[in-house]
């Protein structure tokens, strides 16, 4: 399992003489960095005993819909990266460690259709969020992640499985993740009808309105 540890990326990058961002060259206008990390969602902390009965849909645009169980799900190649993030209510986390399915392979599990633009993101109490195929073919870092900091995921962010897209504000990875929606065209989720960005991109600051 590939790990790239953030001191060890640093020095590889001065040996090859590339220059290398400091700590405030990573925060976003508008944003405070943040030793903690804060929980903040809509509704309540969903309960999950067990995860025999769990499962994830890929759904919408594609040739065949999909349904995968937990046991499926960790049976997936993944992956371990180091990210920052970036908080809409102003607070940044640098170096955050996850561990998750890559998006690239979770688009090896279905044939998408060519009109899909876009992916609504399903988790727990009816919250959605939209974001850009186009985005997420650009990340790297993308994934569907399930470990945060070499544990599982903690109730409060996100257990069992929550998206990881860390170029956007972090509401764009929806907690309690159980379906994707591939869709033509882009439409709002929860927070963007609640006036929300639709793109949430934080070095834009793109916080509110359309």
């Amino acid at each position: 399992m590939w790990f790239d540890n953030p001191s060890k990326k640093v020095e590889r990058l001065k040996k090859a003489n590339v220059p290398t961002r400091s700590a405030n060259q990573r925060v976003p206008p508008g944003q405070v960095l943040s030793e903690r990390f804060p929980v903040l969602h809509y509704g309540s902390v969903p309960a999950y005993r067990d995860l025999s009965k769990w499962d994830f849909r890929i759904f919408g645009l594609v040739a065949e819909p999909l349904r995968l169980t937990w046991d499926q799900l960790m049976a997936l190649p993944r992956k371990t990266i180091t990210a920052d993030i970036h908080c809409v209510t102003r607070w940044s986390k640098l170096d955050t460690t996850w561990t998750g399915v890559p998006w690239s392979e979770v688009l090896k599990l279905v044939q998408v259709k060519p009109e899909a633009t876009h992916l609504m993101e399903h988790g727990e109490n009816g919250f959605t969020t939209n974001i850009s195929l186009e985005i997420l073919a650009a990340d790297p870092d993308a994934m569907l992640a399930f470990e945060y900091d070499g544990k599982p995921l903690t109730p409060e962010h996100g257990y069992p499985l929550r998206m990881l897209a860390p170029t956007k504000y972090f509401w764009k990875s929806a907690k309690w993740l159980r379906g994707l929606e591939f869709m033509a065209g882009d439409r709002p989720g929860f927070w963007e009808q609640n006036g929300y960005h639709m793109e949430g991109d934080p070095w834009r600051e793109e916080r509110f309105g359309w």
